[in-house]
């Protein structure tokens, strides 16, 4: 398969890629381009997401629309194009942007009035909305949710983990009491778990994170954080509580029951298509992808063997049979290509990941079965009649989704590690990474010094830990904070 590469975008990547980890960094770039998942784009920094790519970003903003809508939100639009005058109306949020936004100075062949900035998020011109729509405690909670583009002018880009321009969902919440707020953003990173967990079949940590990793403007920020097949960590998603930030810089205010003037509490959480980047690096193996069934666009393909036309007429028939009978509950694609071989054609479907491969030839149809290939674990099984085909592949998409799930829990556990001595640390995160758990004092020198002297950074704080009493690994204090490091992407 011929890939033309944008130059300019090969020379940031090839920068990225120096050291050990430059053959992953190919690898995963190499399997983005054969497998027909994105391409380059001219504009430096963006990407093409191909037809492939955008149907598995279309299943997974399916399922999780559902999962959103399912807590109680409606989906709404926004523009992209922002005032200004809104991004510095809070202090925290307009510096923590301010470097990644692209700003529009002209329009129409003429100077703007007002500069307008390109979306980066869009917690400032929802909030304008909301201090509109707002009034009573009545109106609360506003519940919206948000599937668009934006744009951050990132330095050094990636397909799917880090572009210019990527696609995502936001939430943005409005509600009467901090209880309230802070219950909705555990709630929805409670669904970001799920959903990496039971469809993308990624396990994932759950907490906070420290102060320097926090979101600009929030008051709190939790995560949900995935191991990657190289040991390195991916922040997936994020949950954002707000305090009233926001909202004293746009004034949401409302009448509460009681007939005092108050201002909301708020929310704001997201993914993005680096959840794409994320069952990539998670799953994938020398041969390419290795797609979750439930999110696969293709969930099973059905593969002719024949050398004689004779031998073709039989084979089709029995082929767009199956395809017939599968239909109604898989995602299923006849492969009717003749200028590639069976052989050429297993190669094509393993490097795009797909879960279930049936090959039929004459002496399957002669039997009346089946050859069932699982990309999984490359397992064959032969002679699967065609009177049980819809139980049998059921039964196996199941198991697919079960196994590469149980395979991501072990690999995540046997790349863990508890330490309390700083020159391990060391010497872990330069040549196994992995997670590390350990005890931290809580100050942003040791934090800072971490990340300087080993490119790992504190991932994040767990809910669900005990204070357990140590020492800093950083600088021997006394600590009960026990956090989990790693170097990420």
């Amino acid at each position: 398969m011929e890939v033309k590469d944008n130059v300019d975008a090969q020379a940031a990547m090839q920068e990225e890629e120096k050291g050990k980890d430059a053959e992953r960094a190919r690898w995963y770039t190499d399997t983005i381009l054969q497998s027909e998942l994105a391409d380059y784009s001219p504009v430096k920094g963006c990407m093409v997401i191909r037809p492939y790519g955008y149907a598995l970003w279309e299943q997974i903003q399916k399922a999780l629309d559902q999962m959103i809508k399912d807590t109680g939100h409606s989906n709404a639009y926004f523009p992209m194009f922002i005032p200004e005058s809104f991004m510095t109306k809070e202090k925290e949020h307009v510096e923590g942007f301010a470097p990644e936004c692209a700003v529009v100075t002209h329009g129409g062949g003429k100077k703007l009035e007002e500069p307008l900035i390109v979306r980066p998020t869009s917690e400032t011109i929802i909030n304008y909305m909301f201090a509109k729509w707002v009034q009573s405690w009545r109106d609360l909670p506003l519940l919206i949710n948000q599937w668009a583009n934006v744009v951050r002018w990132e330095m050094r880009t990636r397909l799917f983990l880090r572009t210019t321009e990527f696609l995502w969902q936001e939430g943005h919440t409005a509600h009467a009491t901090e209880q309230e707020a802070e219950e909705e953003a555990q709630r929805m990173l409670g669904v970001y778990k799920d959903f990496a967990e039971n469809w993308m079949a990624l396990p994932v940590l759950t907490g906070e994170k420290t102060e320097n990793e926090r979101f600009a403007g929030a008051v709190r920020t939790y995560c949900i954080e995935a191991l990657m097949r190289d040991a390195k960590a991916l922040q997936a998603g994020t949950s954002h509580f707000l305090g009233q930030n926001f909202a004293k810089a746009f004034e949401i205010k409302f009448q509460s029951a009681e007939g005092g003037l108050e201002f909301a509490w708020q929310t704001s959480w997201g993914v993005s298509t680096r959840l794409v980047g994320a069952i990539i690096l998670g799953h994938g193996d020398e041969k390419g992808l290795i797609l979750p069934p439930k999110l696969a666009p293709i969930q099973v393909v059905i593969v002719p063997i024949y050398k004689t036309d004779e031998d073709k007429a039989t084979v089709f028939e029995r082929c767009q049979q199956i395809h017939d009978l599968l239909k109604p509950s898989v995602r299923v694609h006849f492969d009717k290509r003749e200028q590639h071989t069976p052989g050429w054609k297993f190669n094509h479907w393993e490097q795009k990941g797909v879960p279930i491969r049936l090959n039929v030839g004459p002496k399957d149809v002669a039997g009346n079965v089946v050859e069932v290939a699982r990309r999984d674990t490359g397992e064959k099984i032969r002679g699967v009649a065609m009177s049980g085909l819809e139980n049998e592949v059921a039964g196996l998409l199941t198991a697919v989704q079960k196994n590469i799930f149980e395979r991501a829990v072990a690999f995540r556990k046997e790349n863990t590690r508890q330490l309390t001595e700083y020159g391990e640390f060391k010497s872990t995160m330069e040549e196994k990474y992995g997670f590390v758990e350990a005890n931290w004092c809580g100050a942003s020198s040791c934090e800072a010094s971490i990340k300087e002297e080993t490119k790992a950074t504190i991932r994040v704080i767990p809910f669900d830990w005990q204070p357990q009493d140590g020492k800093c690994i950083r600088c021997g204090g006394a600590s009960t904070k026990r956090v989990v490091f790693a170097k990420a992407y």
